[in-house]
């Protein structure tokens, strides 16, 4: 039998819940490299998921704690889908993926992990990226450390958003 490690997991499923919010917590910090924050606007922020489905996993949240989309201003909005756009072309040029999964997890029947605290998943996808790993040992391959990740989509960002 063959074993693949994938010892940051351990973190999380070592963690403790925390009552908090990440989405509040982390972008007060100031801590933006550490807490794998890649872009900040004026309304909203780009952060990547510390436990992805895919490399390249990202989320936009708004900075304001809002839990439901009616609740989100005309500016919040409009800055969540240019982010959006923004990290669609950042890792389009960077990770080169086939397809996108992208969406909004409304309540925790939804599957919302921070359900009270609305953000965008952006999953970049691969042809060939599902196998057997997931169904046959509950456990999913991320070929490229989150550090490596961060700092290749950060300096596509930044060409991208400098005038």
């Amino acid at each position: 039998m063959e074993h693949i490690f994938a010892p940051w997991r351990i973190e999380y499923i070592r963690m403790e819940k925390k009552d908090g919010c990440i989405f509040c917590e982390l972008p007060a910090e100031n801590d933006d490299e550490n807490n794998l924050i890649l872009y900040r606007g004026k309304y909203a922020f780009v952060i990547m998921n510390n436990y992805p489905y895919n490399p390249g996993h990202v989320m936009v949240a708004p900075f304001r704690h809002v839990g439901d989309f009616d609740s989100l201003t005309a500016e919040e909005i409009k800055e969540i889908h240019q982010l959006v756009s923004l990290m669609i072309r950042a890792i389009k040029r960077a990770m080169n993926p086939d397809g996108f999964n992208i969406g909004l997890n409304i309540g925790r029947v939804a599957g919302a992990g921070v359900e009270h605290h609305i953000h965008v998943h952006i999953v970049p996808r691969w042809n060939g990226d599902t196998n057997f790993m997931p169904v046959i040992s509950d456990t999913k391959v991320i070929p490229q450390a989150l550090k490596e990740t961060y700092h290749e989509l950060k300096t596509v960002i930044g060409k991208l958003t400098s005038p």
